[in-house]
């Protein structure tokens, strides 16, 4: 199995998770989903705590992926958005429906990735494409 493959099995798990916190269910006639997040967050503190590790557990499979500094900052930033208001009682529930933390960090990571990626792509064309100079030493 090759990198590109490893990484595409991990954001293919990572959206599994993303999708099951956030998105288990869609409320009929609205475009809001329910998932364990927010059925979870129903129960006061220990119900919002236990939503952490799996955001948490995303963040660290985030990083491991090679996401850059910035959006691991964005995505925890998500994470504690979540966290602070999703814990006031009735608003954080309707925010969490509103909200979906998860899959706004599972999109951001996908598109992190993706520019890193381009940008690989467009260095080594321009290396393949002329000589590289020599750095340090006089022409």
């Amino acid at each position: 199995m090759n990198m590109a493959q490893d990484i595409d099995r991990e954001l293919q798990r990572l959206r599994r998770v993303a999708w099951r916190m956030d998105a288990l269910f869609f409320i009929p006639g609205t475009n809001f989903s329910v998932g364990l997040d927010n059925i979870l967050g129903l129960v006061p503190v220990v119900g919002d705590l236990a939503t952490v590790a799996p955001s948490a557990w995303m963040i660290w499979k985030a990083r491991q992926l090679g996401a850059t500094p910035g959006a691991l900052a964005y995505m925890t930033c998500n994470l504690l958005a979540d966290m602070l208001i999703g814990s006031i009682p009735v608003i954080g529930d309707v925010f969490d429906v509103a909200y979906n933390s998860n899959i706004r960090n599972y999109r951001l990571l996908e598109a992190n990735l993706n520019r890193k990626a381009a940008r690989a792509t467009e260095v080594r064309t321009a290396l393949n494409g002329k000589p590289m100079a020599r750095i340090g030493r006089a022409a």
